[in-house]
């Protein structure tokens, strides 16, 4: 193992904080957090610097690039930006757009990116019955005499649903009922008539906006599809994998944060006369809490090398998943004990960075069906 970084690696990191340094100051975070959103300079300045077009083909204008150095990328973007943000997250349905859509989707895609910094469509998964449950999912695509499609049903948890021009909907073929397991991926424009939206206000990740997604009989033509009928969800699930590590990645980066912010306190706070960091209680937090950032970053990559091989990863990605948000999470949690009441406060981030990572535990799949995933995948693999 070479746990080196290459030359290009390290440039990237560099830039990263360069460019976090400039666009990231507590100021600005706090206005986003405000404002429920992120200043379109600062989308056209991570578009201009190519990190929003790493990992897309080159014959669509994008940068090729490794899993792993995908992951370096995001991890230090967190880290040095110290708050959940909506820049990464915004290449995941572009990845979708780009495996599964048609050649016409693909380029409006990436022209729209190369216009306004912003991805062209947010996705359309979860419902209100259906989470991880998606065979029970209700929302529906039925064929028309006239060879057009129905779409109904109702979305939500959608990232950016009201701000993106498009969203990519999940839907069953012809039936809602539970035993049907067709379903199909559909591009809709989100001002076509029957579709319509409302907030949902969240306790963190601020300024990331989500929505509900309403489809009332809305009318869609065959071209909107994208890629086989009746395999929607399985061709979701391919990347299922890739979203749950490069949500971990973003975790890592603000737990990273959250562990500096507390160390770095703790050597200035003075209680009973001495530095807290000599007392053996706050020892004992800030060694576990490296040891759970570095445990989860070496499982990060480790995956992420997998994948990068060709290697199968339902088993890691889960297990991945399922350790690495939970305790990522508890190392902001043991920040915020560290700062003891002043970290619950808005004076400081640790409170901000704890709510905002508390939600990264059901994105991507929730704590308890990452351990049914991985735990099928063990007795299998001990099963001779």
């Amino acid at each position: 193992m070479d746990f080196n970084l290459t030359d290009e690696q390290q440039m990237l990191l560099e830039s990263v904080d360069e460019f976090c340094e400039r666009y990231f100051t507590e100021d600005v975070v706090k206005k986003m957090y405000e404002d429920h959103g992120m200043p379109q300079e600062i989308a056209e300045a991570y578009r201009d610097a190519g990190f929003g077009l790493m990992g897309i083909p080159e014959e669509y204008g994008g940068i090729p690039m490794d899993r792993v150095t995908i992951g370096l990328m995001i991890e230090r973007l967190y880290q040095k930006s110290g708050c959940m943000h909506i820049l990464y997250q915004n290449s995941l349905s572009m990845f979708d757009i780009m495996e599964f859509g048609t050649e016409a989707q693909k380029q409006e895609a990436m022209d729209h990116y190369m216009e306004t910094g912003w991805p062209i469509a947010s996705l359309s998964i979860s419902e209100p019955g259906a989470g991880s449950d998606n065979r029970s999912m209700t929302t529906v695509a039925k064929k028309q005499a006239d060879g057009t499609y129905k779409l109904s049903g109702q979305k939500t948890w959608v990232t950016m649903g009201e701000k993106l021009p498009y969203t990519i909907v999940v839907a069953k073929d012809e039936d809602p009922s539970h035993d049907n397991g067709n379903m199909s991926l559909w591009f809709v424009k989100m001002d076509t008539p029957g579709v319509s939206t409302a907030p949902l206000h969240k306790i963190g990740q601020q300024c990331i906006p989500f929505c509900e997604v309403y489809l009332d009989d809305v009318v869609l033509t065959e071209d909107q599809r994208m890629g086989e009928p009746g395999k929607g969800f399985m061709m979701l699930m391919k990347n299922f994998e890739v979203e749950r590590s490069y949500i971990v990645a973003e975790q890592v980066g603000l737990a990273q944060a959250a562990l500096e912010d507390a160390a770095k306190y703790a050597n200035q706070r003075i209680a009973f006369g001495k530095p807290i960091t000599r007392l053996q209680m706050i020892q004992e937090l800030l060694a576990d809490m490296e040891i759970k950032v570095q445990n989860t970053r070496n499982m990060l990559y480790k995956t992420l090398w997998m994948m990068d091989n060709d290697q199968p990863v339902q088993l890691e990605s889960a297990m991945l998943k399922r350790y690495g948000c939970k305790s990522c999470w508890e190392v902001a949690d043991s920040a915020l004990q560290i700062y003891a009441g002043l970290g619950y406060t808005t004076e400081v981030r640790v409170g901000r960075l704890w709510a905002d990572m508390r939600g990264n535990m059901f994105g991507g799949g929730t704590h308890e069906v990452m351990a049914y995933i991985a735990g099928r995948q063990v007795a299998k693999k001990y099963a001779e």
